[in-house]
């Protein structure tokens, strides 16, 4: 079985994905390269997905921004089966009502965005 991934943009994904969660933290890059013991650079390159994180340097940098490795890794996945849980999690927290208008919002967009089906701006 051939996987039909590009690994640039999976590197550059979970890059933006650990700045994403190092900057909610309130850490600098120079802060968490203190913590982790390595060098300012580094952090640089992993957040623009130069290099990727081993399995232990992922469940490190969780544990410095309070989430989870699965969250670092899966907030950037392009698997459908990872960003319909990624929406599961955004959503549990919500009051029912809010979930309801956020699925209502997400009906409006797979139909505006499937292929073939051109809405007007006066639909709705």
């Amino acid at each position: 079985m051939k996987l039909n991934l590009n690994y640039n943009e999976v590197n550059k994904r979970i890059g933006k994905t650990i700045a994403k969660y190092r900057q909610q933290s309130g850490f600098t890059q120079e802060q968490v390269a203190e913590i982790l013991d390595i060098g300012n650079e580094a952090v640089s390159r992993m957040e623009r997905g130069i290099i990727i994180p081993n399995a232990v340097r992922l469940i490190e940098l969780a544990e410095i921004f309070g989430c989870t490795a699965a969250d670092l890794i899966g907030e950037s996945s392009p698997r459908l089966f990872d960003q319909t849980h990624h929406i599961h999690r955004m959503m549990t927290d919500l009051a029912e009502s809010d979930r309801n208008l956020m699925l209502h919002f997400m009906r409006c967009f797979s139909i505006r965005l499937k292929p073939g089906n051109v809405m007007s701006n006066t639909e709705h």
